[in-house]
C-alpha cells in the first residue's frame, strides 16, 4: 500500500501536497499512447479519470478511440503493475475515410430534389386547372402544413440523441418501440420503392412524348412507358451500386439542371407568346385568365378535391430524404432541422409561383390548331375566353375534344417556357433525381430493419458491403419492387398508393414526437425546441383522416397490414430495449394507478394473493416459480425473493440479477425479482415482507419450498426456516409451502447436463432427497431439460388433463385454501381439472356436514366436483407409519437423563430439541396427522395436486417438532402437495358489497 500511495503522489505534479479540488493531472506512467492523447485523471486517484466523451459514446465513427472507464473494483483495489493492460497496438492498416455529407448537400439539396419531382412538371398545372388557383393553394398549404409539422417532429426526434442509419424506421422504432416501428419501417421502405417507380414512370412518359413528337413510337403509349421505365431503373441501379459518392455527384448535376429549367420557365412566362403558343392556350399574363382560373372546374373520373390532393401529395413527400441517409451525414442533429425546413420553404414557394403563373397565363382549353384564329375566320362569332384574345376554341370546348390548354396538356410547362428543351431536361433531372434518391433511401431503411432482427427471413438483405456498408442486396430487392410497379405504367394510379403509405409514416412520426413529449421522460431533451406536441398530434390525426379521404380501401389495407405486423411483433416480443416513450408511458401509468390505489380501501371482493416467493435464484427452483406464476399471471403480484448471506455476498455474481430476470422472461413468468443481503433467512424474509411492493401493490402471501433435508441440515438452519414461517404469521401474511417428492432444487439436473451457470445461493440449502424417498419418484413431475436457455421443464408446465385437485380444508383460514386452487382452474393447463373438497366430520352428522359445506361453496360460487366428509380420522394409524414418524423425530429428542435434570436450560440453548413432555402433549395431534396422511394417500393417489391446511406454528413448539408434524402430514404423497394457510381474515365472500 505504501508503494501505491507513493505512486499516486509521484503522478501528481508539484510538491507532495494534495492539490485543491478541480485540479486535474496527467495519467503519467499509467497512460499509454501518444503524448497529445494523454487522458486527464482526477486527483482522487491516478486511475480515476475525469468525465470525457469517449466513456459515453457507443461508436467510433468520428475518429475517436472508444474508451471504458475503470470499474469500482479497479479504483478500490491497489493495482499491480503486472496487471496493467498492454499499450494499444497499431495494426498498420490505413484508416478508411468514410463519405459524409454536410447539411446543404446531404439534406437540403437532397430534399429539394426529391420534392421537385414528376408531379411538379407533369401534374401541377393540370391540378391547378381542375381545382382552380384558390383550391390548389389550399392543397399546397395543407400538404405543407403536414410536412412542416412532420419536419419539426423529425427535427425534435433527430436532435434527441444520435440518429444512426435507418431514417424514419430508426426514429419511430426507438421512440414508439419495435411494435409500431417495425411495421412502419417495412411500409416506409416499400413506399420509397413505390416513389422510385412513380418518378421513373414520369420520366418514361416524358421520353415517350418526345419520341412520339418525333415519330419514333416503339409499340404504344403504355408499353413504351414500361420499356423506357425498365431501362431507366436498371441504369439507376447501376449508379447506386457505384456507392454514395457517385450518387451524390449525380444529384449535384440534377440539381443544377433543375434550377436552369425553373429559371427558364419563369423567363418564358414574360416573353410575348408566338402564334403557335397562343394556339395551345398560352397568352401571357392576363387578368381575365387569372380570374377564370380562380375557381375549380373538376372533370373526368379524377375530378374531385381529395383526388387532386392525393395526386399532388407525393410531391411533398421528399422531406425525409435527408433523414433516410442520416448515417451518412456529418452532423445529423444539426443538419436535419436546418436542411429539411429550408427545403420545404423553397419548394413550397416554387409550387405556389408555378401554380399562380401558369394559371394566370394559360387558358383551360385550347385546340392547338392555327385555323381557330379569329383573324383568319373573322366572320365566326364565339363566346369562350379565347375570343377575347383572338382565338375561337368553342367547338372543342363544347365537344370536350380539346387536346391542349391547362386542363388537357401535361407538357404545358414546356410550352410556356423560353426553351422547351430545358424543361424536358428539368423533367429528366427531377424525375431521375427523385427516383435515384428513393432508390437509395429504401434499402438504407430496410437494412436497419434487417439488422434489428425483428422479422424472420429478412436478415439476408441487411448485409453491407464496402467502406460505407452499402446494402447491395437491399438495392436489388427494392429494384424488383420498383420494377413491378413500373409495369403498371400509370402515374395517376401509383400516386394515391404512395400518398397512403407516406401519410401513415408521417402520422406515426408526429405521434412519436407527441407521445415522447407528453410522457415527460427525463431522456426526452431535444436540442431543437421549435415544436409543439399538440400540433404534432393534430398533424398525426390529419394524416390518418386524409388516408381514408384519399383512397379508403388502400387505407384499410394499410392498417390491416400494420395490425398484422404489429400483432406478430407483440407476440414474438423481441429482446430489445431502446428506451422508448411507451416505456416512459407505462411507468407514468403504473405510478399514477399505484398512487390512486393508496386512497382506495381494501375490500374482500378484490382480494388477490400477492405472493412473495422465496425462490433463491429462480432458475434453481423452477417448479416453485411455475406453480405460483400459474395462478398469479396477469391477475396479481408475484415477487421472487433471493436472500444472500452476508458472508457469501462477494461470491455471488454481480450480473446475476439481469441474468435471472432474463430467465424469468424466457420462461414467460410475470414476476419481479429482488435480492436482499442478510445474516439469516428469517432476517432477510422479514425485511422483504416489510419492504417489498409499492403502496397497495405489496405481498400478502409468503410462498416457500418445503425443506426436505430438515433432518440432515444444521439445527440452526432448521430453526431459521421455522422462525421464518412464524415471523410470517406474526406479520399477518398467508403462508404456503410447496412440497414435491423429487424436491424443488434442480441444481443437480443442471450440473449433470453440463451447465454450470446456475447460481447457488447458500441461504437456500439444496434439497437433498433421502434415499428412501428417491425410490418413490414422482411420476407426474417428469423433470426434464428442454435443451434451450437452461430451462428445466417442470410438472406445472404440462397439461393436467382431467385429474382432480383435492383440497383438504382442515381448518378455516378465511378461504385462501380454496381461492388458490380455484385460480389454478382458470388456466388452460388446469381448466379440465375438477375440485374436490375434503372436510372433517362425524359419522352421525356426515350428511349435515356435507350439506352445510355444499351450501357454503355454492354461495362462494365455486364449481366443486365433490365434497367428501372424512369420518375415520380418529382411528389409530398403522404401526409402521407411526414408527416412521418416531424415527424421524428421534435425532432431536431430549431425555431428562441426558439433560441432568435441567431440561429448560438445555432447550434454551438448543430450541430445536424435543423433550418427552413435548412429545406427550402433541401425541394425539401426531396420531391424527399420521392417520390423515394415510387417508390422503389413499383418496388422492391419482390427483394432480393436493392442498392441505397448514398447521399454525405455536411459539412454544420446537422447530424440529413442527417440521416433523409437516413431514407426517405430507409424506409419501406422489403428486405435488401445497400446505397453505391464510391469516384468518376473509379472502372470499358471498355478499355483493
Amino acid at each position: 500500500m505504501a508503494r501505491y500511495i507513493a505512486r499516486i503522489r509521484k503522478s501528481i505534479p508539484g510538491d507532495s501536497n494534495i492539490p485543491s479540488q478541480g485540479v486535474t493531472v496527467d495519467m503519467g506512467e499509467f497512460d499509454y499512447g501518444k503524448e497529445k492523447e494523454k487522458g486527464k485523471m482526477s486527483f482522487y486517484n491516478p486511475m480515476d479519470p475525469v468525465p470525457k466523451y469517449e466513456f459515453y459514446a457507443k461508436d467510433t465513427w468520428s475518429g475517436r478511440i472508444k474508451s471504458t472507464r475503470p470499474s469500482l473494483d479497479v479504483l478500490r483495489k491497489p493495482p499491480d503493475p503486472d496487471d496493467l493492460p498492454p499499450p494499444p497496438e497499431d495494426d498498420g492498416q490505413p484508416k478508411v475515410k468514410l463519405v459524409r455529407f454536410g447539411w446543404v448537400l446531404g439534406v437540403m439539396i437532397r430534399c429539394m430534389l426529391n420534392i421537385w419531382g414528376v408531379i411538379m412538371y407533369l401534374r401541377l398545372p393540370w391540378i391547378t386547372s381542375q381545382a382552380g388557383i384558390i383550391l390548389t393553394c389550399v392543397i399546397i398549404f395543407m400538404s405543407v402544413t403536414i410536412t412542416t409539422i412532420t419536419a419539426t417532429s423529425v427535427s425534435a426526434i433527430s436532435t434527441n440523441g444520435k440518429v444512426y442509419s435507418g431514417g424514419t424506421y430508426f426514429m419511430i422504432s426507438r421512440s414508439l418501440g419495435p411494435e409500431l416501428g417495425a411495421p412502419i419501417g417495412l411500409l416506409f421502405a416499400f413506399a420509397n420503392a413505390l416513389a422510385c417507380s412513380l418518378n421513373t414512370v414520369g420520366f418514361a412518359e416524358t421520353v415517350r412524348d418526345v419520341l412520339k413528337d418525333n415519330g419514333a413510337q416503339m409499340v404504344d403509349d403504355v408499353n413504351d412507358v414500361r420499356i423506357i421505365g425498365t431501362i431507366t431503373v436498371v441504369l439507376l441501379l447501376c449508379i447506386t451500386f457505384g456507392g454514395m459518392a457517385w450518387e451524390a455527384k449525380a444529384q449535384i448535376l440534377f440539381f443544377i439542371a433543375l434550377l436552369l429549367s425553373l429559371v427558364n420557365y419563369f423567363v418564358g412566362t414574360v416573353i410575348p407568346p408566338s402564334i403557335e403558343k397562343q394556339a395551345v392556350g398560352f397568352f401571357g399574363y392576363r387578368a381575365e385568365i387569372f380570374v377564370e382560373n380562380l375557381l375549380p372546374s373538376f372533370r373526368g373520373k379524377d375530378g374531385s378535391f381529395f383526388r387532386m390532393f392525393s395526386i399532388f401529395f407525393p410531391s411533398a413527400t421528399g422531406i425525409l430524404s435527408g433523414v433516410n441517409i442520416c448515417g451518412d451525414l456529418k452532423d445529423p442533429s444539426g443538419g436535419i432541422p436546418k436542411g429539411t425546413l429550408q427545403a420545404i420553404f423553397w419548394t413550397t414557394l416554387s409550387y405556389l409561383l408555378i401554380s399562380v403563373t401558369v394559371a394566370a397565363s394559360v387558358v383551360r382549353d385550347a385546340s392547338g390548331s392555327l385555323n381557330d384564329s379569329l383573324a383568319l375566320n373573322s366572320s365566326i362569332s364565339c363566346s369562350g375566353l379565347g375570343c377575347k384574345f383572338g382565338w375561337n376554341f368553342d367547338q372543342c370546348e363544347q365537344n370536350r375534344t380539346c387536346s391542349f390548354g391547362l386542363a388537357n396538356h401535361f407538357q404545358i410547362l414546356a410550352t410556356v417556357s423560353g426553351s422547351g428543351h430545358l424543361i424536358t431536361i428539368g423533367i429528366f433531372a427531377a424525375t431521375l433525381s427523385s427516383a435515384l434518391g428513393f432508390l437509395v433511401s429504401a434499402p438504407k431503411i430496410f437494412q436497419c430493419l434487417c439488422k434489428d432482427n425483428i422479422y424472420p427471413y429478412i436478415g439476408f438483405f441487411g448485409k453491407g458491403y464496402g467502406k460505407n456498408n452499402e446494402p447491395l442486396r437491399g438495392y436489388m430487392l427494392m429494384f424488383i419492387i420498383a420494377l413491378a410497379f413500373i409495369l403498371i405504367g400509370d402515374l395517376n394510379t401509383i400516386a394515391p398508393l404512395i400518398s397512403n403509405f407516406f401519410l401513415c409514416s408521417y402520422g406515426l412520426i408526429n405521434f412519436s414526437c407527441f407521445h415522447a413529449s407528453v410522457t415527460k421522460s427525463p431522456g426526452w431533451r431535444p436540442q431543437y425546441r421549435y415544436f409543439n406536441p399538440w400540433t404534432s398530434l393534430f398533424a398525426a390525426f390529419l394524416s390518418f383522416v386524409l388516408m381514408f379521404l384519399f383512397t379508403w380501401w388502400a387505407a384499410l389495407v394499410t392498417f390491416a397490414i400494420v395490425l398484422c405486423l404489429l400483432g406478430y411483433v407483440t407476440y414474438k416480443k423481441p429482446n430489445v430495449n431502446w428506451g422508448t416513450s411507451y416505456q416512459a408511458g407505462f411507468y407514468n401509468m403504473a405510478l399514477s394507478f399505484s398512487m390512486s390505489l393508496t386512497s382506495v380501501e381494501d375490500h374482500v371482493k378484490n382480494f388477490r394473493p400477492q405472493c412473495l416467493v422465496l425462490t433463491g435464484p429462480p432458475n434453481i427452483r423452477p417448479a416453485l416459480v411455475d406453480f405460483v406464476g400459474t395462478f398469479t399471471k396477469n391477475i396479481s403480484l408475484m415477487i421472487c425473493g433471493n436472500i444472500i448471506m452476508e458472508d457469501e455476498k462477494s461470491s455471488f455474481p454481480q450480473h446475476s440479477t439481469d441474468m435471472l430476470v432474463d430467465w424469468l422472461n424466457q420462461r414467460k413468468v410475470r414476476s419481479f425479482y429482488t435480492s436482499f443481503t442478510a445474516d439469516s433467512l428469517k432476517e432477510g424474509a422479514h425485511h422483504l415482507m416489510q419492504a417489498s411492493g409499492l403502496g397497495k401493490l405489496k405481498p400478502n402471501t409468503l410462498f416457500l419450498g418445503y425443506k426436505i433435508n430438515w433432518q440432515e441440515c444444521k439445527p440452526e438452519s432448521l430453526q431459521d426456516y421455522v422462525n421464518t414461517i412464524s415471523d410470517a404469521f406474526d406479520s399477518s401474511y398467508g403462508i404456503a409451502i410447496l412440497r414435491m417428492m423429487d424436491g424443488l432444487d434442480v441444481t443437480g439436473d443442471l450440473h449433470s447436463a453440463g451447465r454450470s451457470s446456475a447460481i447457488d445461493n447458500p441461504a437456500f440449502d439444496a434439497d437433498e432427497v433421502p434415499q428412501c424417498e428417491k425410490d418413490e419418484t414422482d411420476r407426474n413431475s417428469d423433470v426434464s431439460d428442454d435443451g434451450s436457455n437452461e430451462q428445466v421443464r417442470s410438472v406445472f408446465q404440462m397439461k393436467q388433463g382431467r385429474k382432480s385437485i383435492d383440497i383438504y380444508w382442515i381448518s378455516d383460514d378465511g378461504g385462501l385454501t380454496l381461492l388458490v386452487p380455484y385460480l389454478l382452474t382458470r388456466r388452460n393447463r388446469w381448466k379440465k381439472s375438477k375440485l374436490r373438497v375434503f372436510i372433517l366430520g362425524g359419522r352421525e352428522t356426515m350428511e349435515d356436514d356435507r350439506k352445510d359445506m355444499k351450501m357454503l361453496l355454492k354461495r362462494f360460487r365455486l364449481e366443486i366436483e365433490d365434497i367428501v366428509v372424512i369420518t375415520d380420522v380418529d382411528k389409530p394409524p398403522l404401526a409402521k407409519n407411526l414408527q416412521r414418524y418416531e424415527e424421524s423425530i428421534a435425532p432431536f429428542r431430549l431425555s431428562e437423563e441426558q439433560a441432568g435434570g435441567d431440561v429448560q436450560e438445555l432447550k434454551r440453548m438448543s430450541p430445536w430439541k424435543v423433550s418427552d413432555k413435548d412429545l406427550e402433549a402433541i401425541k394425539p395431534k401426531v396420531q391424527r396427522t399420521v392417520r390423515l396422511n394415510e387417508i390422503i394417500k389413499k383418496n388422492s393417489i391419482h390427483s394432480a395436486l393436493v392442498v392441505i391446511s397448514l398447521p399454525v406454528h405455536d411459539v412454544t413448539c420446537p422447530s424440529s417438532l413442527y417440521m416433523s408434524w409437516l413431514d407426517a402430514l405430507s409424506y409419501g404423497i406422489h403428486c405435488p402437495v401445497l400446505l397453505i394457510r391464510g391469516n384468518q381474515e376473509n379472502v372470499m365472500t358471498f355478499y355483493c358489497q
